[in-house]
């Protein structure tokens, strides 16, 4: 396997596991709650700190990443997503599920862009895209796994095994720090690198160092809010709406909830090929519109085959999207700053989007479905609008054309 083969491999087990982690809580969160006699809104205050201590990892490991190299941070941060996984497992009350909860989200909100840079370092400048992609995808695996293990392990031996298989990354991070060599990119970079004011700042201060720089840098945070907002208020209100308002059953939404994920793989691989084939503003501008046009529409569909193939439409678009993030902000930023720009970027995206499902959950108890969709649909507007402003700087790395 040569390296690009083994950086893609690498990220895509890494953002598996992480999103295998994170899908743990859903399915563990109503044997959860019931242990430790919580209500919801307190059982919900768990993927708020995950998510803040994503955010917080992002930016320390980003950090890291770019001043010590890639594959050693990388390794790092894989296992200390392990171990506050386990950890949860042997938590005795609520707030000790939140510290390690915390735990898990420092190392997960590191991993996501310190293996998107070592994948764009490895890869030439007109397969980014598809590269990423194949990146991206890893999420769903994650998804997939998690809930074939849920399945067995839940109802046979509780939550806290299931959490127990947090200590497989362990082994990974073994393997990779092992098979994986340094970025070669990051390593000239090092050797290169020449003592001057630009890095004599901070790793943060140089994401917003011109006018330009603080343009792309808002610019790109709205983006990745508007991917996750939009990505969480679909997946986790669609089913109870379309529940709802077209009386499917659970068995029904669920088959929906397949339906949409698959139409997510096929949108992610399908936009990484489109992306290095027409450049990232044709690429995202045409899904952006897409997405509005289908969320809006979708409100209106009715029918158990309408809405399994609308659904399967949306998740294309909507989610294919994500699929370019990581080639999109590392092409933005120097290989000094890479790791920093696409952590701290993405997981801000994170921390805001995750309210999402909030205010969905506020317009559906007080409006109707429509009013939720024209809202998500509204933000892919927004987020198209913004990606007009991304332009060319000193980096000429990205397709913008």
């Amino acid at each position: 396997m040569d390296y690009r083969k083994k950086t893609v491999v690498a990220s895509v087990a890494g953002l598996t596991l992480e999103g295998m982690d994170i899908m743990f809580i859903s399915f563990a969160m109503t044997m959860i709650i019931s242990e430790f006699n919580i209500d919801f809104a307190t059982g919900g205050l768990i993927s708020s700190v995950t998510n803040i201590g994503m955010l917080l990892g992002g930016i320390i490991f980003g950090i890291l990443a770019d001043k010590y190299g890639r594959v050693k941070i990388f390794t790092y941060t894989i296992l200390l997503f392990a171990i506050g996984t386990a950890l949860t497992g042997l938590a005795t009350n609520i707030e000790q599920v939140y510290i390690y909860r915390f735990i898990a989200g420092l190392g997960a909100g590191g991993e996501y862009g310190i293996g998107m840079a070592l994948v764009a370092e490895a890869w030439p400048k007109n397969k980014q895209g598809r590269a990423s992609s194949y990146v991206s995808v890893g999420a769903q695996y994650g998804v997939i796994l998690a809930a074939l293990l849920s399945a067995v392990i839940l109802p046979t031996l509780g939550w806290r095994a299931l959490f127990f298989v947090g200590v497989v990354p362990v082994i990974f991070a073994f393997l990779v720090r092992k098979n994986l060599e340094e970025s070669p990119e990051w390593l000239a970079a090092q050797k290169n690198k020449k003592i001057d004011k630009q890095h004599e700042k901070g790793k943060l201060a140089q994401l917003f160092d011109t006018p330009r720089t603080s343009v792309t840098t808002i610019s790109l945070i709205v983006m990745a809010t508007v991917q996750i907002a939009g990505y969480n208020g679909l997946m986790i209100w669609l089913p109870s709406m379309l529940q709802q308002s077209q009386g499917l059953s659970v068995s029904s939404s669920a088959l929906w909830t397949i339906s949409t994920a698959v139409g997510m793989i096929i949108g992610m691989l399908t936009f990484g090929r489109f992306m290095d084939r027409f450049g990232a503003k044709r690429a995202f501008g045409i899904f952006l519109l897409a997405s509005a046009c289908a969320v809006f529409l979708y409100s209106y569909a009715t029918g158990s085959v309408a809405i399994l193939i609308g659904g399967a439409i949306v998740g294309f678009f909507s989610n294919g999207m994500f699929a370019g993030y990581g080639a999109l902000i590392s092409s933005f930023y120097p290989v000094q700053i890479r790791s920093t720009a696409t952590n701290t970027i993405f997981n801000f995206g994170r921390a805001i989007g995750g309210f999402s499902p909030i205010f969905v959950g506020y317009i559906l108890q007080s409006y109707d479905m429509t009013v939720a969709m024209i809202y998500l649909a509204a933000l892919y507007c927004i987020s198209f609008i913004v990606m007009l402003t991304l332009k060319k700087g000193s980096n000429e790395d990205l397709q913008t054309s």
